[in-house]
């Protein structure tokens, strides 16, 4: 894995093409990983987030962070996650840190398994269901090389048009002055 500083990630935005690749699973859980997944949830925690992706920070890496209460004991970091008895489905609104001021209904599993390694790497195994379930799914996806645009209906591509019009402006513009 390439050397970055770690200090001077920032939450990428749409139509970065690092959002759209597969991650590689992690190899080896040491400090690089630890300074990494606290970072991103502080990232997470500025951007008033519930969860966040290693592709939403510009690497190739297959973990994310979140925590849905916004209480500093919740946090929970996943390393090499997947999801196993997907049960139940529930559409609901959702949001995305890389892609702001899009929300788009998705339809979800109302209740998931995930099965990661924890950054002491024990592996982890938890069922829950609800808006943990919800944004487990969401940062898979991301892991997967997805987002939400990808799950929306006609009529949320019809109504987030023009946001998402002026974030591939905004990337384009960035990318002229050599900012990407």
């Amino acid at each position: 894995m390439h050397q970055f500083d770690i200090e001077a990630l920032t939450i990428i935005k749409f139509p970065d093409p690092r959002l759209r690749k597969p991650t590689r699973p992690i190899e080896v859980i040491d400090e690089r990983v630890t300074r990494l997944a606290q970072r991103m949830l502080a990232l997470m925690k500025e951007a008033n987030g519930i969860g966040l992706a290693a592709p939403q920070v510009g690497l190739s890496w297959r973990m994310f962070v979140c925590n849905t209460t916004g209480e500093p004991g919740d946090a929970q970091v996943f390393v090499n996650p997947r999801l196993t008895n997907m049960v139940g489905s529930i559409e609901s609104e959702e949001g995305c840190l890389s892609i702001p001021g899009v929300t788009v209904k998705v339809r979800r599993a109302a209740q998931v398994t995930l099965i990661a390694t924890d950054l002491e790497g024990r592996l982890v195994e938890r069922t829950v269901g609800d808006l943990l379930a919800r944004c487990w799914q969401h940062e898979i996806d991301h892991l997967d090389g997805r987002l939400i645009i990808d799950r929306m209906s006609e009529a949320d591509r019809i109504a987030t048009r023009k946001a998402l019009k002026q974030l591939e402006a905004g990337f384009a513009r960035g990318r002229a002055a050599g900012r990407t």
